[in-house]
């Protein structure tokens, strides 16, 4: 079966369709067979991001290693049985339309509490949850005191993530391996990046996740989605000379590949 990647945040701006390209583009290019699907079916950021990669390399004559993208099904309601959800059927047929000739899905998930993305953590063999290094994103998490140091008791995400668990744990399936990444970050060290990191390590072993490095917060990011290109690209688009900011952002790649530790995956680029 292949290998479920979701990434999952109930909270937008962190990233998350940023990680979700880079991560399957990455995969592509390291051989593997890889789909996605994108969940947020009003925005569809992760759908226009490998749309736009479609159209940029038709006009460029170029051929990049990219995902197999699929939007969901619409489902026939009169088919549905009392007590079906249509959102879980659309998600299982989009599942099942890429699972024969993938090694990996990637569901890239909306920034908000939805029937579907609920569905997709409960699939997840692994959870990628990119957070922005900030308190208020930490609060999707653990409630935390004035102090900004006592963890109060685990928060809305992680009791979602719990109840997936739960969900794989009675169907005999394998533990979720939920991985936060600290995304977006700022070069500065600063005491609130410090007791970030401090809070997150307790937390880790609180509520069972691992910490890894995402992406520090870089324009190249903005720069790259209207073409649809990723980190990898650059060099097949003819950028010869990459600047320190792009060596090191492909540096902050190759280190969240191998934090990920996917099976059978070895990070080669």
């Amino acid at each position: 079966m292949a290998h479920i990647i979701v990434v999952g945040n109930e909270k937008g701006g962190a990233g998350k369709s940023t990680v979700s390209m880079h991560v399957a583009t990455a995969l592509a290019r390291m051989g593997h067979k890889i789909g996605t699907l994108d969940l947020d079916l009003r925005q569809k950021s992760l759908g226009r991001y490998v749309e736009n990669r479609r159209r940029y390399c038709e006009r460029a004559g170029l051929s990049l290693p990219s995902p197999a993208h699929v939007e969901l099904p619409e489902i026939d309601m009169a088919s549905l049985q009392p007590g079906e959800n249509a959102s879980d059927h659309r998600l299982s047929a989009a599942v099942a339309q890429l699972e024969d000739d993938s090694d990996f899905i990637l569901i890239d998930c909306p920034g908000s509490h939805t029937r579907l993305s609920q569905v997709a953590h409960s699939l997840a063999d692994t959870l990628v949850t990119p957070l922005n290094d900030s308190f208020i994103d930490f609060d999707l998490l653990a409630k935390i005191d004035n102090d900004g140091e006592t963890i109060l008791g685990p928060s809305v995400y992680s009791e979602m993530v719990w109840s997936a668990r739960q969900l794989r744990a009675q169907a005999g399936l394998d533990p979720i391996d939920w991985v936060v990444l600290r995304n977006r970050l700022g070069a500065q060290q600063m005491v609130n990046k410090q007791k970030m990191e401090s809070a997150l390590s307790r937390l880790s072993e609180r509520i069972g996740f691992r910490a890894a490095p995402g992406f520090n917060e870089r324009v190249i990011f903005r720069e790259l989605f209207p073409r649809g290109l990723t980190l990898l690209d650059l060099r097949d688009i003819g950028v010869s000379n990459l600047n320190i900011s792009n060596v090191a952002a492909r540096q902050e790649l190759r280190d969240m590949m191998r934090a990920l530790d996917l099976p059978g995956v070895e990070v080669d680029f």
